[in-house]
């Protein structure tokens, strides 16, 4: 029995000893999977995780963060400082919010592309583009003809009395040439518009002028006002040669009568409020009611070619004003109708001074200074190569437009845009099936109107592709003089215009220019533009990263996708949708962004701000989610060196950089917010941001409570 228990418990004690060895090799083996799989994924991190995007444009936008931002700025606290902080210490008021620099940037690059050695061949519409900056530019040409192409003007409008040599005019007559010829409309605007619902047929639209005096007698320091207008005027007709004392009695009368057609014009804002925008009647109609004008015979030689009869439909902007205007009129007796050729001579050459020589220049600048002086305004001095460009864009603006995108906008940019446009889209698609207050129907709605809507990204169609068979300037004659060259330009831009209305069926047309800086969409025609002019560095470019794109540009795009909900949010707009609820967020929304305090100085009107905060407010929500869906389908994301910010902090490190401005000064026909409020007003409703900046909560920047409009 011995011998077996012996035998026994030796085989025992080797099994035990097998047990412990096999141990000891596992877990052996498995500390050193443990060490592999960590140095695998320390390889991992650092060979797949974000890398530093060091190309030569990302290098700038680190140099361009750094300069802007203030380090020293608790993000939590206030993310505008840290985000804008350097910026705003160094701001001037000729450039308040980073768009005006990103603004005067291009233009700048308009002036290196008009002032390039280019050898465009003769006669070719960039040829003529930049030739007629050039002549815009010679200033020595310009002088050295003097007033007396001017002078040639007036005296083929039959002259007036100011010169001397003058004919009683038929004061209808001078109306429609100065209309039809010249482009002035001293007494009213007459232009073709489409109508804003189908099928956009082009409708005659009479609306008040520019007047030359915009300044109403509870203007404060209006005595003053009307004194350096009596003195331009003065200068005016004393350098076309006119006796000192009839100058003296014919500007007065001008000033009377630009004094009272402003008394009888309403304000927008007043004509808004009491729903008077416009009124449809028909020219025989408007004959009745102001007589004094030959409505059928001035229209139609505005409008030619276009067939005109009494019976033509007239859209009316201000048809109390057209009223008191033609009293105005009415009142001048027909002996005395050179007071009226005068006033309307008076307003040409204001209108035409960018095109005459210095001694006008002078006199309109001197006007301007002591009219900022008196309004309280800081004086601005606007450069002759900036009234250049301004000019060449008027006349030129599809050549101009094309030779801007060519130089500072590829292929490839746009189609990066176009791509980047998709992804926000996509997103708010997504997004709009989790909206709690819209009803089934209006979210079906705003679901088609998302899906059909149209982008245009850089610059429009027709300057993209342009059609080579098409001769837009062959009509321009350089003349002798730059004044003859620049009512060349203008009467052959009516034409184009005119062209335009009678030619293919309507489609839309950009409001603004392809170099400029204001992304917008159009509700009527369902179309987002983002000109070439925005989509630029430090807001967008192909090699940043997708942080910075989708945080600044993609913001902006989102921006503008979120006005398809304004027909939702205003009073009455959406009787189905859950109003309680809707009318709830609204209020929340207004009282978070009243929550903050604003710089000394400012000025802010929540309720008149609400829709474009609203668009604010879902804009950061749906470009965050449409980065963070990015990210989820592609690989190798980089971020900037040096600002030791993680790509979601740089999101909205970029999407402050679009908002950078000074916050206390802010226009007061703007409908955003001051710029320090479209910084902290979305971003202190996001809980993501608070998440990624480590927001303690009850700071300024993770308030708590949180609105959820959108």
């Amino acid at each position: 029995m011995a011998t077996v228990w012996t035998q026994q418990g030796s085989r025992e004690e080797g099994s035990s000893r097998r047990n412990l060895l096999g141990w000891g090799l596992m877990i052996i083996l498995l500390l050193s999977l443990i060490l592999v799989f960590s140095v695998l994924l320390f390889y991992t991190f650092h060979t797949c995780g974000p890398r530093p995007c060091e190309s030569p444009v990302c290098l700038e936008l680190v140099a361009s963060y750094l300069t802007t931002g203030n380090a020293s700025a608790l993000p939590c606290t206030d993310f505008f400082s840290f985000v804008c902080g350097n910026l705003m210490s160094g701001w001037t008021k000729e450039s308040r919010n980073i768009l005006q620099v990103l603004k005067e940037k291009n233009q700048n690059r308009l002036r290196k592309i008009l002032e390039a050695s280019a050898p465009w061949p003769p006669d070719s519409e960039e040829e003529k583009t930049v030739r007629f900056y050039k002549a815009c530019m010679d200033t020595d040409a310009i002088d050295a003809s003097g007033a007396e192409p001017l002078i040639q003007v007036i005296e083929e409008l039959g002259g007036w009395r100011i010169s001397g040599n003058w004919t009683l005019p038929d004061f209808n007559h001078t109306l429609k040439l100065l209309m039809s010829q010249y482009g002035s409309f001293p007494f009213f605007k007459a232009y073709l518009r489409p109508q804003p619902s189908p099928p956009h047929l082009p409708v005659i639209q009479i609306d008040q002028p520019e007047f030359q005096m915009p300044f109403r007698p509870d203007q404060k320091n209006y005595p003053e006002i009307l004194r350096a207008y009596l003195s331009y005027l003065q200068q005016l007709g004393t350098l076309l040669g006119g006796d000192e004392k009839v100058v003296l009695e014919h500007a007065s009368v001008s000033i009377s009568t630009t004094s009272k057609l402003l008394l009888a014009a309403k304000p927008l804002d007043q004509r808004k409020q009491e729903g008077k925008l416009f009124q449809e009647t028909t020219i025989a109609q408007l004959q009745e009611m102001a007589p004094s004008i030959d409505w059928l015979s001035c229209l139609r030689a505005m409008f030619s070619p276009v067939t005109l009869s009494p019976s033509q439909p007239i859209m009316v902007h201000d048809l109390e004003y057209i009223r008191g205007m033609s009293q105005v009129i009415g009142q001048t007796p027909k002996s005395r109708n050179d007071y009226l050729q005068s006033h309307m001579i008076l307003g040409l050459v204001s209108m035409l001074i960018p095109a005459l020589d210095s001694h006008f220049q002078n006199a309109q600048r001197n006007l301007s200074q002591k009219l900022q002086e008196l309004t309280g305004q800081s004086p601005i001095t606007i450069p002759r190569w900036k009234k250049c460009i301004e000019q060449t864009g008027n006349f030129f603006e599809p050549t101009l437009g094309a030779m801007f995108v060519q130089e500072t906008f590829s292929h490839g940019g746009r189609d990066a845009a176009t791509q980047l446009f998709s992804e926000i889209q996509n997103a708010l698609s997504r997004h709009l099936k989790k909206l709690r207050w819209i009803d089934e129907g209006s979210r079906r709605e705003a679901q088609t109107k998302l899906s059909k809507m149209k982008v245009e990204m850089g610059a429009p169609e027709e300057v993209l592709k342009p059609d080579p068979a098409k001769q837009d300037y062959q009509d321009i004659n350089f003349g002798p003089s730059f004044l003859q060259t620049f009512l060349s330009c203008s009467r052959s831009l009516r034409e184009r215009t005119m062209r335009g209305f009678l030619g293919p069926p309507y489609s839309h047309s950009w409001k603004v220019s392809p170099w400029e800086v204001n992304a917008y969409y159009s509700m009527s025609d369902n179309v987002a533009v983002f000109p070439a002019g925005l989509l630029q560095p430090p807001f967008f470019h192909p090699g940043y990263p997708s942080a910075v794109n989708f945080g600044a540009a993609g913001s902006v795009m989102a921006h503008e996708l979120m006005h398809i909900f304004d027909q939702y949010l205003v009073p009455g707009g959406c009787p189905a949708c859950d109003m309680p609820g809707l009318h709830g967020e609204l209020l929340c929304l207004q009282q978070h962004y009243e929550s903050f305090s604003l710089p000394a100085g400012s000025t802010f009107n929540s309720s008149h701000a609400l829709l474009e905060n609203a668009a604010d407010m879902g804009a950061v929500v749906i470009a965050m989610q449409a980065y963070r869906k990015w990210q989820q389908k592609h690989k190798g994301e980089t971020i900037l060196p040096s600002l030791g910010l993680s790509p979601y902090q740089l999101f909205y490190q970029s999407y402050g950089q679009v908002m950078c401005g000074t916050p206390n000064l802010q226009d007061a026909q703007d409908l955003h917010s001051p710029p320090i409020l479209r910084v902290h007003g979305p971003l202190s409703n996001t809980p993501t941001f608070a998440r990624y900046f480590n927001c303690p909560k009850g700071t300024p920047m993770n308030p708590g409570k949180h609105c959820q409009l959108w």
